[in-house]
C-alpha cells in the first residue's frame, strides 16, 4: 500500500480530533442501541443514525471495524484482478465513509460519492474526510438519499455496499442489489459474519450472479456455494486495534478485537479467483497443518500439509483464515498425497 493513502491510524486521528470531549456516558448509550438493532433482525424504515450523538458513537465504535472489514474484502479483489483499478466509486448507505477511506487506501485517484439517507452521518463523514489531508477523501462527494427506494447514483466502477442490507426489508435488498448490478463495474458487499449476514450475502451473490457478473472473491468460482444451508455459514475475521476512545465507550481491557464479517465481490471484467480460499482458521499442530478450504472443482475439504512439503509447509504455517490457497507467489504449487 502506498505510504501516502489513508491508513487505519489515518482514520483514528481523525476521529479522536474530530470526537474529542464526546460523554462516554452518552456515547456508550447509544453504542448499546446501535449494537441491538446491529445484531437484530428487525428491518427498519427510518435510518439507524438519528442525530449527531448516534453517528458520533457509530463513528467512534463501528467504524474503524467497518475499515478493516471493507479493506480485507477489498484486498482479496484486489488480488484477483491486479491490474484494475477503479477511476470512480459509490458507496451506498456509507453512513460516515469507512468505505471510502477504505478504497482510498487501496486505489489512488478513485473519485468516491457516499449514498446515504442520515444527513448526521454524512455531515460528520464529510468532516472526518475533510480532516483527513487525503486528496481523494477531500473531494468525496455525499449524497443524501433513500436507500433501497432511491435510484443508486451511476454509473461507477466500483459499488461498495457494506452492512446495509440489513436495514432493508427483502424487497428492497433485492432492488437495490439489481440496481448496483447493472451500473457498477465490480461490486463489494459485506455484512456482519453470523447466520443471518451470511445468507443476505448468498442472496445478494446468487443475484449479482444472475445479473452477468463474476464472482472474484472470496469463492473461487461463481458456482452454487457448497455449504448445505442452515448447517454452516461461511464468514472470515479482521484484526480491529482497540484505539482509548473506545475503550471508553465500551470498555474492555484486550486492545484489539476481531471483526468477523461475511462478503462477496463479483466484476463485469476478467478475475483471476484465487484456487481455493482458507475458510477456517489453521490448525497448526506439530509437524502439520490442517487446512479447511472453499475449492474451484472440489467444493468443502480438508488439507493436510506436513513438514515433508517443504515449502508449501512454511507458507500453511504462515497461511491466514480468509488467504488464497496455494500461496499467490507460487499457484500451480499443490502437496502431494498423504
Amino acid at each position: 500500500m502506498n505510504a501516502t493513502l489513508p491508513t487505519t491510524d489515518d482514520l483514528r486521528a481523525a476521529l479522536a480530533a474530530l470526537l474529542d470531549g464526546l460523554p462516554p456516558k452518552r456515547a456508550a448509550q447509544a453504542v448499546d442501541r446501535l449494537i441491538a438493532h446491529y445484531r437484530g433482525t428487525v428491518p427498519t424504515d427510518t435510518p439507524v443514525l438519528r442525530d449527531r450523538s448516534d453517528v458520533a458513537a457509530y463513528a467512534a465504535y463501528r467504524m474503524p471495524a467497518t475499515f478493516e472489514a471493507v479493506r480485507s474484502a477489498l484486498d482479496a479483489l484486489r488480488a484477483a484482478a491486479p491490474d484494475w483499478a477503479p477511476a470512480t466509486h459509490t458507496d451506498v448507505g456509507g453512513g460516515t465513509g469507512a468505505a471510502v477511506w477504505a478504497v482510498a487506501g487501496a486505489w489512488e485517484g478513485a473519485r468516491s460519492t457516499v449514498v446515504d439517507w442520515a444527513e448526521p452521518a454524512l455531515a460528520l463523514g464529510r468532516e472526518l474526510a475533510a480532516a483527513s489531508g487525503a486528496p481523494a477523501l477531500r473531494e468525496a462527494q455525499w449524497v443524501r438519499a433513500r436507500i433501497g427506494t432511491d435510484p443508486v447514483p451511476g454509473p461507477a466502477d466500483l459499488v461498495t455496499v457494506s452492512y446495509v442490507l440489513n436495514e432493508l426489508t427483502a424487497p428492497a435488498r433485492a432492488a437495490l442489489v439489481d440496481d448496483v448490478a447493472r451500473t457498477a463495474g465490480a461490486v463489494v458487499v459485506v455484512e456482519p459474519g453470523t447466520p443471518d449476514g451470511y445468507a443476505r450475502v448468498i442472496e445478494a451473490r446468487d443475484r449479482l450472479v444472475a445479473a452477468g457478473l463474476t464472482v472474484a472473491a472470496p469463492c473461487p468460482h461463481s458456482g452454487a456455494c457448497p455449504i448445505e444451508p442452515g448447517t454452516d455459514w461461511c464468514h472470515f475475521s479482521a484484526r480491529v486495534s482497540r484505539s482509548s476512545l473506545h475503550r471508553r465507550i465500551k470498555g474492555g481491557s484486550l486492545p484489539y478485537e476481531d471483526e468477523k464479517f461475511a462478503y462477496v465481490a463479483a466484476t463485469r471484467f476478467p478475475v483471476t479467483p484465487a484456487a481455493a480460499r482458507v475458510t477456517r482458521r489453521p490448525q497448526i499442530r506439530k509437524g502439520q497443518v490442517l487446512l479447511e478450504l472453499c475449492t474451484r472443482e472440489e467444493g468443502l475439504r480438508r488439507e493436510t500439509v506436513t513438514k515433508r512439503h517443504g515449502e508449501l509447509y512454511r507458507a500453511a504455517r504462515d497461511a491466514g483464515w480468509g488467504d488464497a490457497w496455494p500461496p499467490p507467489h507460487d499457484p500451480d504449487q499443490e502437496p502431494e498425497g498423504p
